[in-house]
């Protein structure tokens, strides 16, 4: 018999997963209609293409009733539902429940299947004879994405993870939870869940509410100008595919670059790591689609003015999607779980992910192998001096860039599939730096000195005299940017400002001659400065970013907390009393918990080193949760100035936990003590207490006490050991004493520290003793430790971001006037 089980609402579940079984079956429908309307010959008969359309429309609706239900279920905390326990509470405000709707796998899946509906009903309004071979691709792509979602076995594999799956049933498919394990409790399993789990703690900012959305709608735009290649293969029109898939791919650029740089600024205002970029796994997977579709795109626009360089183009925008797929492999199937922080665990989806990637790469491979005698690749060379050659050359680089990305984060992949041992990069910031940033020279001056040219053949006298003047602007500009910016230290560093702004002043060029009516380039014009402008700030920042919150003595009074941090760049600040930090006098003003966040009131002074008058007054509010899974997580927060970032977080605060200890903990006779830290030491160690450090010195064979007697065969060890408080030395030696078949030891105090230490054994096989500190709690003192970072001219990475995208909608815009067509 079924058992009945208490309080669950099981109705909004089924009719959810209804919708998602429709949204499979109308996409997989919509496929084949397409399929066959496009190898129709009879331009008449347009059932197959009407079957298609409705079918799509239906799936499109579909998707809509599946995100409608899950929203529902999520607003109303219906807990019974994995998905709504596992990401949501009753704490969260509405803006962050909208966070937890694609927190996990199955619903951003669901958002990217939304994006791709979306984006197949514009190009079934907008596609004209296009439609039938482009929707044949898309409607093919969201059977692929609505299945991710089906949670269904057949033939004893899953295929997919289901947002509706029941809690009950998922913890049965993942080890039972202890209220499942009693009969009766697992009748009524709902009234012991009160909350949901929630959002994690990281994402639980205003940037996830928007970066998820808008980094999937450029995912999902990736499978225009992909449908577009296949169409144009498929149906012999190897030229004309190009037009109307020029203005989908720029709109791709832009949006996935729109969605990466908000996730930058969401780890610039949100994490703790000190930046906008940590080359994580999960961050490249993202970029390097964007990259190699930009090198498509350029390619593009040298195939459509020459004719030169069609496989190289076809080739790259089919490897754009087809990377967006790995990614989506690599950040989904759990193999990324050790080497990235933001990756998904897996759910059991690894293979039905391997036939994603699989089948969009042998689709377009087949294409190409039996299209190859046809395809209009030209044999000509093409001439140094144009411009479709340097486009060509400039792409190139960006994909070698890519390689190389790629590849060292396939690390775990290889490992897996070849059984190797290969371990990524301890400090990946500065290897993928030291290997990209010649990649972005290369690439910057190509799209500098590519504006002095023209397409199939340049006036080599105009570029030289041109390209010479812009040189030598260019190299002066750079020497005092060079000595503003602080950054002459490095060879590299030069070279790459030199590139920048050598691209910025030619790509300014173009700028100036649409003045004179010459408007066709100022799109590209336009993004190639933006871009230009996001390296070299990106360079600045994260080259010439200092940390100011320096401690010279490199102690800071927080147990253990010298093994998690650097205390050199770390300041505590006791409540209300300020402390010089640079040419800053910082003050810890109060604190304030708003669950589940603590805020932070610190108070910034600058006084003037002549006058002592007051210059600057500013507070900053960074904050911390105390999480149960992850410890202390804080959010920074930054004060902005037109040149540089004031950047702060907490790095340690008393936890809860701490402020609940007592004595009762400790043995009967320490009492008036906190309970012991038991530590493994060796002479010549040293430990941090809240009083000082404590240093180990020889071991003594000979002590003396004033209650001891040896007997015959009795062994007594001492350990002396020094406490140093700023300078002033305090000693004493607890005793180990072995008597008989018994064990003794005879503990010392420091009364003016409040310490006590006792000698409890020695270690023979590691060659080190047991020492147990203990201390007296002391009156509570209101304290927080803190990290501050300058990150000099960051604004120039934002505004290179801005003008990027403004570039991008004059190019989409003009493009869109070109084809007549979206």
């Amino acid at each position: 018999m079924d058992i009945q089980f208490t309080g669950e609402t099981l109705l909004p579940g089924k009719i959810g997963q209804f919708f998602i079984v429709l949204a499979f079956a109308a996409s997989l429908l919509s496929t084949i209609s397409y399929f066959f309307a496009a190898r129709s010959k009879d331009l008449a008969d347009q059932s197959w293409k009407k079957l298609g359309r409705i079918s799509f429309v239906i799936n499109w609706l579909s998707v809509i009733g599946i995100g409608a239900t899950l929203f529902y279920l999520i607003l109303n905390h219906y807990y019974e539902y994995y998905y709504v326990y596992n990401h949501s509470s009753k704490a969260l405000p509405v803006y962050y429940i909208v966070s937890a709707f694609w927190e996990g796998q199955e619903g951003s899946f669901w958002l990217w299947a939304f994006w791709q509906s979306l984006l197949g009903m514009l190009l079934i309004w907008k596609a004209k004879s296009w439609e039938s071979s482009v929707m044949t691709t898309v409607a093919f792509s969201q059977a692929f994405l609505t299945s991710m979602l089906l949670g269904v076995e057949i033939l004893g594999q899953r295929i997919g993870s289901s947002p509706f799956i029941l809690l009950r049933e998922a913890v049965n498919l993942k080890g039972t939870a202890p209220i499942f394990a009693d009969p009766e409790n697992y009748k009524n399993y709902l009234k012991f869940i009160t909350d949901g789990r929630g959002l994690n703690p990281l994402l639980q900012n205003y940037w996830m509410v928007i970066h998820p959305p808008t980094l999937f709608l450029g995912f999902a735009s990736m499978i225009v100008p992909f449908s577009y290649a296949i169409a144009g293969l498929w149906q012999k029109k190897y030229k004309e595919w190009v037009k109307p898939a020029m203005p989908w791919a720029l709109f791709a650029v832009m949006i996935l670059g729109t969605g990466i740089i908000m996730g930058s600024f969401w780890a610039y205002e949100a994490l703790n790591f000190g930046g906008f970029w940590a080359w994580d796994p999960v961050e490249n997977a993202s970029i390097i689609p964007w990259l190699t579709l930009i090198a498509g795109v350029h390619v593009m626009i040298a195939f459509k003015n020459t004719g030169h360089a069609f496989f190289t183009a076809i080739v790259l925008i089919i490897l754009s999607f087809v990377l967006v797929l790995y990614a989506s492999f690599l950040t989904r199937s759990g193999i990324l779980g050790e080497t990235s922080v933001h990756s998904f665990t897996d759910l059991g989806m690894f293979g039905h992910l391997i036939l994603y990637n699989v089948v969009f790469l042998v689709i377009p491979v087949v294409l190409l192998v039996l299209r190859w005698k046809e395809l209009p690749i030209t044999n000509k060379d093409e001439e140094t001096y144009s411009r479709e050659f340097w486009m060509f050359i400039g792409a190139l680089v960006i994909t070698v860039a890519c390689i190389q990305v790629i590849f060292t984060t396939s690390v775990p992949v290889f490992n897996a599939a070849f059984g190797t041992n290969f371990a990524p990069p301890l400090d990946a910031v500065k290897y993928y730096n030291q290997w990209q940033a010649p990649f972005a020279i290369l690439v910057t001056m190509i799209s500098g000195f590519s504006q002095f040219m023209k397409y199939k053949r340049t006036d080599t006298r105009k570029f030289y005299s041109s390209l010479i003047a812009t040189l030598v602007f260019a190299i002066v500009v750079t020497a005092g940017f060079v000595y503003l910016t602080n950054v002459y230290h490095n060879l590299m560093y030069i070279l790459l400002s030199f590139s920048c702004i050598f691209a910025i002043m030619s790509n300014a060029r173009i700028l100036g001659q649409a003045f004179g009516g010459k408007r066709k380039l100022v799109g590209a014009a336009v993004a190639h400065i933006g871009f230009a402008l996001l390296l070299v700030g990106a360079l600045v920042a994260a080259a010439t970013n200092k940390t100011i919150s320096i401690n010279a003595s490199k102690y800071i009074p927080v147990e253990g907390f010298e093994k998690a941090e650097k205390p050199g760049e770390n300041i505590v600040l006791y409540r209300n009393e300020p402390k010089k930090m640079g040419r800053y006098t910082v003050t810890y003003i109060s604190d304030t918990t708003i669950a589940p966040n603590t805020i932070f009131k610190l108070n910034f002074k600058v006084y003037d080193d002549q006058t002592g008058e007051l210059k600057e007054d500013f507070e900053l509010n960074p904050h911390v949760q105390s999480n149960e899974t992850m410890g202390l997580i804080a959010s920074p927060d930054t004060k902005h100035y037109l040149t540089h970032d004031i950047y702060t977080h907490i790095t340690s605060a008393p936890l809860e936990k701490e402020a609940d200890h007592d004595d009762h903990e400790g043995h009967s006779e320490e009492e008036n003590y906190k309970a012991p830290r038991i530590v493994k030491v060796s002479v010549g160690d040293t430990l941090h207490t809240s009083s000082g450090v404590l240093t180990v010195k020889a071991l003594n064979s000979k002590p003396s006490a004033k209650n001891l007697v040896l007997a015959p065969g009795d062994v007594a060890v001492g350990m002396p050991v020094e406490v140093d408080v700023n300078g002033k030395i305090y000693k004493t030696e607890p005793i180990f004493l072995v008597k008989g078949n018994n064990i003794f030891d005879f503990a010392r105090n420091i009364d003016e520290l409040g310490l006590r230490v006792r000698f409890t054994k020695v270690l023979p096989d590691e060659q080190k003793v047991e020492l147990q500190v203990y201390e007296k709690p002391r009156q509570a003192k209101e304290w927080v430790v803190f990290k501050a970072i300058e990150f000099p001219y960051i604004n120039l990475y934002w505004v290179g971001t801005i003008v990027m995208v403004i570039g991008f909608l004059i190019s989409i815009f003009r493009r869109q006037k070109e084809v007549g067509t979206v």
